[in-house]
């Protein structure tokens, strides 16, 4: 799947082990990975596969039927969450890139999943703002996987855009394990550690962070 293994502390080995034994993406999903790996550096961007079965999975055991992504990229974080919706269900994509989001189009179109995801190019907190105004409330799951030093006034949003009970994912919460490393003083990283020390302590939200890739919090509202 890629030269290094996405997930925390995991071996080459035993990241396509577990990749394998569980679902892994199928051809459409392939692909899309394949073309995104074809970009360079910047593919790092995009979930790892195990990733993408959890949030299908995790859509489908809740029974979500909205959704919002804050951050697409290429599409595959989006295609997996789709996967997880009904086919009445609805994913709003909010992303700044028409370059980047439009890779993954066509991929979504082969999905049968295209109805299911509006996808806004605008600046997210933008598009939440707007939500929020126009009473769009009562959003079952919610993905942030986007600028790292906008992760708090994503979640503030998203609490009272989410129902209770809802979930918001935040992505690369352990940020390659630089969250532990005192030396490392860079403005994502400070962002992240800022970011986990708030998300810990809001009584909003009761949560657990799981290494599965760079590291995901699970946010339930309550």
């Amino acid at each position: 799947m890629a030269d290094r293994p996405k997930s925390f502390n995991l071996s080459a080995e035993v990241h396509a082990y577990l990749v394998e034994h569980g679902s892994a993406p199928d051809p459409i999903a392939r692909e899309l990975i394949e073309e995104t790996a074809g970009l360079g550096a910047i593919a790092i961007m995009q979930i790892a596969p195990e990733q993408g079965a959890f949030m299908t999975l995790l859509a489908r055991l809740m029974g979500a039927r909205r959704a919002i992504e804050i951050g697409t990229f290429t599409g595959y974080s989006a295609l997996c969450l789709a996967r997880g919706l009904p086919a009445d269900g609805q994913l709003i994509c909010c992303d700044v890139s028409e370059e980047w989001t439009r890779v993954g189009l066509p991929y979504w179109e082969r999905a049968g999943v295209a109805d299911r995801i509006d996808l806004r190019i605008a600046p997210a907190l933008e598009t939440l703002a707007a939500l929020a105004r126009a009473g769009e409330d009562g959003f079952d799951l919610a993905f942030v996987d986007a600028d790292k030093q906008n992760y708090r006034p994503y979640c503030e949003a998203l609490a009272a855009l989410v129902r209770p009970g809802g979930l918001i994912l935040v992505d690369n919460v352990l940020w390659g394990g630089a969250v532990v490393d005192p030396s490392n003083t860079d403005e994502n990283t400070e962002a992240i550690r800022a970011f986990n020390h708030w998300a810990a302590r809001e009584e909003r939200f009761e949560g657990v962070m799981l290494p599965i890739s760079d590291g995901l919090s699970l946010l339930r509202v309550r």
